[in-house]
This record gives C-alpha cells, structure tokens and sequence, in this order.
C-alpha cells in the first residue's frame, strides 16, 4: 500500500507518553509528530535514529505530523521499519484481495473486526459456503534484537496472550483459527516469540499452535513511498527453559 506523500527524513529526539514523539527536520525543523503505536517501540524509539514523517492538512488535527518509518534495520542501521501500527490491517486486506497469502486464498467473503468471544473482535473473517470459517487475527512485528530474528511482542502483550486463547477456542468449535503476524521490515527471515520479555505470550503461542491454531508470519518490503507483504517468514515454537515455563502459571481453558 502507498504511504501518504510527501514523506519527510528527520532524527528522533524523544518518543514519550506513548503518542508523541519530538524530531529534528533534516532542513532543522523541530516538530511534534503523532506516533501511532502504543507498545514499547524497543529499538525503534532511540534519541538520533533516523525517522520519516508523513504530513495531514486536515485542519482538525492537533498534529500534523504522523511518524510512519525509522531507520534501525540492514547491516548499516538504516534500513526502514514500520512503526505504524494501523498499517498491518491495511497491508492484510490488500493482501487477502490480492491473493498474496497462498494460505488464506480462496474465500468468497472477507469481513473485518468481527465481534467474537467474551470481549473481543477478531480483525477479519473469511467465509465461504464450501469450508469452516477462518478467524484471522493480525499482529505488528518490528522487534528485531538480532536480525535475521523477528520477534514479538517487545513488552507484555496480555491482550495479545487473551486473542491467542479465543482463537483456539474457535478451534475447538471446529472452525479454522490463524495467528498473522507482519513484520514490517526487510532484513528479517525467521521469527520466534520473544520469551524473555513476555514469557506467557510466548507459552499462549505454543499452546495455541499445539491445539490447531495456524501461526504464519509474512515480512514486508519497506520503501518511503510504499509498505506491501511480499515473504513468507520461518516459525517454530520457542524452546522454552523450565525456568522461563516456571514462570507462567497454568491459564484455565474458557
């Protein structure tokens, strides 16, 4: 999907109370843009990397200046990663219509935030007449400590953990349940759930898969102009410790 134009290179100063972030303009400008993402942001929130901004004219807006990329991947540091997280619900709908994604072809109906479980909405649903319905839930990836390795979350992510355990639950009614993570970054070719900062995440991911849960993981191609799906990632469950699985208790099946 296109990115909004014109697109502007700055340097980050601060990213603070989750939303904010300050920056250096490349011509020395100093603004305030809004930042799209409420996690941690770990490793691609550091005062001096690079960063590209887009810009709104909409007069209702407080700020006009939306954070979109940072520089933090390739061997050079500067390669792009995606930071907004509204995109990967856009890149998965383009995807799914385009056909991009080989294992979720083939659906007639394609239907977004659809309420499901106790409190939740699942980010689409596929229908059709000839097979079970698939639950698709969709994550935002940009960890990478150690690239090639993509990781997630990069801080605890108990709703993430909650949507892995409605998911197996729709498997467990006989439907088709799929974990979709995009990592919005180029120089990653695997993935694992990242055990050591949320280790009952991790644990929920094993379970889930182990109960039927699909876990596919696609990467992105990242330009200042453009984000799209355009890989299949590596995946496999996450060799735990006894002392990293000590420290997740039991979750009762709902």
């Amino acid at each position: 999907m296109l990115l909004p134009q014109p697109m502007t290179r700055g340097v980050i100063v601060q990213r603070y109370k989750r939303f904010f972030c300050d920056l250096v303009l490349d011509d020395g400008r100093q603004v305030t843009a809004h930042c799209p993402n409420s996690g941690a942001m770990l490793g691609v929130n550091l005062p001096g990397q690079g960063a590209w901004v887009s810009w709104s004219d909409d007069p209702k807006r407080k700020l006009a200046a939306t954070l979109q990329l940072v520089e933090a991947g390739g061997p050079d540091g500067r390669g792009l990663v995606g930071v907004n997280t509204h995109l990967p619900n856009k890149l998965v709908a383009e995807a799914l219509v385009g056909g991009v994604i080989p294992e979720l072809t083939g659906y007639a109906s394609i239907r977004p935030e659809v309420k499901y479980a106790a409190a939740s909405r699942v980010d689409f649903l596929l229908t059709d007449p000839d097979r079970p319905p698939c639950w698709l839930e969709v994550k935002n990836v940009h960890l990478s400590r150690a690239p090639p390795l993509a990781e997630f979350p990069d801080c605890k992510a108990a709703r993430s953990t909650r949507h892995l355990e409605d998911l197996a639950a729709q498997v467990r009614e006989g439907h088709r349940a799929v974990a979709l993570f995009v990592v919005q970054r180029e120089d990653c070719d695997r993935f694992s759930a990242c055990a050591d900062l949320d280790p009952a995440f991790a644990m929920a991911l094993d379970r889930a898969a182990g109960s039927g849960v699909e876990v596919l993981v696609y990467g992105c191609e990242v330009t200042t102009e453009s984000v799209r799906i355009d890989r299949r990632l590596r995946w496999k469950p996450c060799p735990f410790t006894n002392e990293v699985a000590r420290q997740v208790p039991d979750r009762p099946r709902r």
